[in-house]
């Protein structure tokens, strides 16, 4: 039998935090017509960052995690489908083929089909007790296996390997260790002086750390992993394995729908976030968006731009004309032991304000004199000022930067 195809005004493809803040800011800027989320996890949009955190801890449950009440959607007439995906996307006639055959009309779209996780190839792959952090039912594993482990080997050196040791160090008690390519953890992301204050954290509370190594194979008995062997000959016993690899856009519908893909593995949008398919928009891990604020393409990567980039793209489905001019900002934390925050984007030398040993400072990354990215830990107050450097493009003098007797606000 076919079913004759049904008409939403705006199509909201994914089920996260992106989804979730556009069909928020439609309703809340008094968008009229009809709004429909598709989305092919089994619960209503949630934040992600607990699932290394609290939720996996323990001391959160699934419903603080939710961006929106249950009864939100209801109230607010978004129709929202869970365990459903959107298998084909035809730009040209605004149609889209959803997993139950459905078919479905649209006048505007938003892609926010996020990322999906890098698995490493090696043998012993497939035993029981590997784990990858993507989801709940992923950290509902990781937590189950963590209650009867005593030890724990972490794969990758950035947020989900420190993160996840971190948890099931203070939560469960564990032996966890670190197995990594670089030598110093989030050496890539924020150079080796950052990166070494987070090292000294995670050894102080007994995590181990083996930098410049790689995995080479696991092994296990009766189909479950029992240790860890990297390429540099090193043998580490373990009860289980959680695999903190990185993640890759997942661009497979837009590029099948024929949509400009960027540099970065990302679907290419202007600064509007609207890809090259007039009306249709992009947002979350997977977009790569012309940043007025950097002069270049961005892609999420790490950075928590899912809500801005939904709200973004809700007011530009509206006709508003709206550059993304937001700076990308993120946060992490090491159980209770440190907790970071980042705005910006860039690279460099940073300039240290405040004490790397006495855990509060901000590290100001410049790049020819301008500042584009800051982190700090126990310095939250510097992030304002953080923000105003780097969207008027000043260029303040390293010196005054460093010096915590220097107000900011002058600076500026």
């Amino acid at each position: 039998m076919i079913v004759a195809p049904r008409a939403v005004d705006h199509l909201l493809i994914g089920g996260g935090l992106a989804t979730a803040a556009c069909a928020q800011t439609l309703r809340e800027e008094g968008a009229p017509g009809s709004v429909l989320v598709v989305g092919r996890e089994l619960d209503p949009p949630y934040h992600r960052p607990p699932l290394s955190k609290g939720y996996l801890q323990g001391r959160e449950d699934r419903g603080s995690a939710l961006v929106h009440p249950p009864e939100w959607w209801d109230e607010q007439a978004v129709e929202l489908l869970t365990r459903t995906s959107v298998m084909k996307l035809d730009p040209a006639e605004r149609m889209a083929t959803l997993s139950n055959k459905e078919k479905v009309r649209f006048g505007t779209a938003l892609i926010a089909t996020g990322a999906i996780v890098r698995r490493l190839r090696a043998a012993g792959g497939d035993l029981d007790g590997i784990h990858y952090l993507r989801a709940f039912g992923n950290a509902d594993a990781i937590r189950a296996d963590a209650e009867q482990a005593s030890r724990v080997v972490l794969i990758g050196g950035s947020y989900i390997g420190c993160e996840v040791a971190a948890s099931l160090v203070a939560a469960f008690g564990c032996e966890c260790t670190i197995l990594m390519q670089e030598e110093i953890t989030f050496e890539r992301q924020f150079g080796r002086e950052v990166g070494g204050f987070f090292a000294r954290v995670l050894a102080e509370h007994g995590v181990k750390v083996h930098g410049c190594d790689e995995l080479e194979r696991f092994e296990g008995a009766e189909g479950r992993v029992g240790r860890v062997v990297t390429k540099g000959g090193l043998k580490l016993d373990c009860d289980c394995v959680v695999i903190g690899a990185g993640v890759m856009p997942d661009v497979m519908l837009a590029r099948a729908a024929g949509l400009e893909l960027g540099e970065r593995g990302g679907v290419k949008c202007s600064s509007r976030l609207e890809t090259s398919a007039a009306g249709i928009y992009a947002a979350g891990d997977m977009c790569e968006y012309a940043s007025p604020l950097h002069g270049r393409h961005l892609r999420a990567e790490h950075w928590d731009v899912a809500k801005e980039h939904g709200r973004t793209a809700a007011l530009n489905m509206m006709g508003r004309d709206m550059p993304h001019d937001a700076l990308p900002y993120f946060f992490a934390d090491l159980a209770d032991w440190a907790s970071m925050e980042y705005v910006g984007s860039g690279s460099g030398e940073p300039v240290i304000r405040g004490s790397l040993g006495g855990g509060e400072f901000t590290a100001f990354y410049l790049e020819e004199g301008k500042v584009t990215a800051a982190l700090t830990v126990g310095r939250s107050e510097d992030l304002e000022h953080a923000r105003r450097l780097i969207a008027t493009g000043s260029t303040p003098d390293p010196g005054e930067l460093a010096d915590p007797e220097v107000a900011l606000a002058p600076v500026l």
